[in-house]
């Protein structure tokens, strides 16, 4: 199951957050925080997938965004890295050729 989707710049700034389950406000930035700094700090030579307190992240980087999501441990990570990637092509298609300023001036259109 999913448990949050995020879009991260390379900076660090959350450009787009959706949760799927109840989690506090000040909990969230927290969080956010921490799966930030997780996924930023590695190279791109490793694992695009990262075990984090009870759940996994899966996270993909398409020039200046990550895509984070967290998910449970039941979950199949290929199965999330694809949907990042069929999700990143739709908003391309969508927004034709898609960037950092689509996604937050935009994206409110977009129901997850």
């Amino acid at each position: 199951m999913i448990k949050f989707f995020l879009m991260v710049n390379k900076q660090g700034q959350t450009r787009l957050s959706r949760y799927y389950e109840h989690v506090e406000i000040n909990k969230r930035t927290m969080l956010e925080t921490e799966v930030i700094k997780n996924c930023l700090s590695r190279s791109k030579d490793e694992c695009s997938f990262i075990e984090y307190k009870d759940f996994k992240l899966v996270y993909r980087q398409y020039a200046a965004l990550f895509i984070v999501v967290g998910i449970d441990q039941t979950e199949n990570e290929m199965a999330v890295y694809e949907l990042i990637h069929n999700f990143v092509e739709v908003l391309d298609k969508y927004f034709s050729r898609v960037s950092e300023l689509d996604v937050s001036f935009s994206v409110s259109e977009i129901r997850l």
